[in-house]
């Protein structure tokens, strides 16, 4: 199966490093655009974007923290007047807990969970598909999620797992709204992918070993493991799904 975004214009968050540089990259193997957004990390916003564009595709540079609304908006009116209409939007900006127990995390830490990794997929998602549903011809939305949607079987990463949880029902609520628009909605829920986010993994062949005896296919995710799912998703192909 051939799968093509040729003409396609695809918004990123997140996308400076680990998945969401991954998934900027294959977007733009597969024909699209891309607007990569990023929070701090302007230098590696800058080298995901050299990649896109010696793929032959434009890239975007769109600083924002998605989990503020001014922001936000701000970011997509950039997007409307460089790429014009959105056609994907992919929300995978998001942070980790603080290795604290619930009883102990302030709410400074609760709120910047929050505003990461469920505020922002909220205030992005609702823009692209107010721009969706104005234009009328559907549209691809993928939310990056995790394992602990489900497992909140980790100690000392409750705001995590719950801002998870929330972001699958998000995604549901949306799948079901915009559905009959032509706008599918999904999540994509990965386990340990090898990224700075899981930095032990990176540093410590025992901890590595014993995590992948852990995982079906016995080795590590990798960003192109996800990126290929997003990438499938955002097609064609999955108008079904």
């Amino acid at each position: 199966m051939d799968i093509r975004l040729d003409g396609k214009k695809a918004l990123v968050t997140g996308a400076s490093s680990g998945i969401g540089a991954g998934i900027a990259l294959a977007l733009a193997e597969a024909g699209a655009d891309v607007g990569i957004n990023y929070r701090n990390n302007a230098d590696g916003a800058e080298e995901t974007a050299d990649k896109v564009r010696a793929l032959g595709q434009e890239a975007l540079l769109l600083p924002a923290d998605v989990g503020h609304e001014d922001q936000v908006e701000a970011m997509f009116a950039t997007f409307d007047e460089i790429f014009g209409e959105i056609d994907i939007l992919v929300s995978n900006a998001g942070q980790v807990s603080a290795d604290l127990p619930i009883h102990e995390t302030t709410w400074q830490d609760w709120d910047r969970l929050l505003r990461s990794n469920l505020h922002g997929p909220f205030l992005c998602g609702r823009a692209a598909a107010q721009r969706m549903v104005r234009r009328g011809t559907g549209g691809r939305i993928v939310n990056i999620s995790s394992v602990h949607e489900e497992a909140c079987n980790t100690p000392n990463s409750g705001p995590y797992c719950v801002s998870k949880a929330g972001l699958r029902n998000l995604t549901r609520a949306m799948a079901l709204e915009l559905g009959p628009l032509g706008i599918t909605v999904n999540d994509v829920a990965p386990g340990m992918i090898l990224t700075p986010l899981n930095a032990l993994a990176m540093t410590s062949s025992h901890y590595l070993a014993s995590a992948e005896a852990q995982i079906a296919v016995r080795r590590v995710g990798l960003p192109a493991d996800v990126a290929h799912m997003v990438v499938f998703l955002c097609s064609e192909q999955a108008s079904y799904c």
